[in-house]
């Protein structure tokens, strides 16, 4: 799956909204400024009320690399992303939240180490040089309880195994069937899988924040059974 330098495919960038109109100005604007590789940002909604959309169709009248995509699986978080999924031919694909919590500057590394051969390239709020600033001191907590854990018990190869930051090669997402049927813990299933299937996988450190505007999606509660099935497939024997 190594890429050669010439070869440098459209990274798609991937960004589930619902209601995001404050914030979606400022996202275009973090998108441009920190990403150099060339992109086109793929905005999934649910509704065509959103409120969204009257904002981020003023940046695409403009600018031919951001997509308005309808999301037809069913509404959600999931749906949005496998509807994004599925939009993407080929390529790298990249998730990010249109809250401003992920950080872009560190896109173009992470890009490279696509062309590098890496199946998944994750964002790691828990590796040396990575931070998380805010957010549920719960959440924070059972996340990084996953992600070390598994790092040090499993050898999974991030530390960071629940942060939705991560790009993944199309190719991967066209080889597993994706079971998840909860919400943000997909970003969990595919890096599992991509450990069973003995592809490879690369961190780099990345700050998260919490985000400044409108309301999060997260539901804690709800998901944590997801979060630990996959928890505890990741824990299987591999194959050889």
């Amino acid at each position: 799956m190594a890429t050669s330098s010439r070869a440098r495919p459209l990274l798609h960038i991937i960004t589930p909204v619902y209601n995001e109109a404050d914030n979606f100005p400022s996202l275009y604007k973090a998108v441009k400024d920190n990403i150099k590789t060339p992109h086109k940002l793929v905005v999934v909604y649910d509704f065509d009320e959103d409120n969204t959309l009257p904002v981020a169709r003023k940046y695409a009248k403009k600018d031919k690399s951001v997509v308005l995509h309808k999301n037809t699986i069913a509404k959600g978080a999931l749906n949005a992303l496998k509807s994004g999924f599925d939009y993407v031919s080929s390529g790298p694909v990249l998730i990010i939240m249109a809250d401003l919590s992920d950080d872009l500057s560190m896109v173009d590394a992470m890009y490279e180490k696509h062309l590098e051969g890496a199946a998944v390239v994750c964002g790691s709020r828990y590796m040396k040089g990575g931070k998380q600033l805010g957010g549920p001191l719960l959440k924070r907590s059972l996340s990084r309880l996953a992600g070390v854990s598994l790092y040090w018990v499993r050898r999974l190869p991030t530390h960071d195994v629940t942060n939705n930051f991560k790009m993944y090669d199309k190719a991967l997402l066209e080889s597993i069937t994706i079971e998840s049927q909860g919400g943000f813990e997909i970003a969990m299933e595919i890096t599992v899988k991509a450990f069973h299937k003995h592809l490879k996988i690369v961190e780099l450190p990345t700050t998260w924040r919490d985000r400044t505007s409108g309301e999060t999606k997260f539901q804690l509660w709800a998901w944590l059974p997801s979060y630990l099935h996959w928890y505890f497939h990741a824990l299987r024997p591999r194959s050889e």
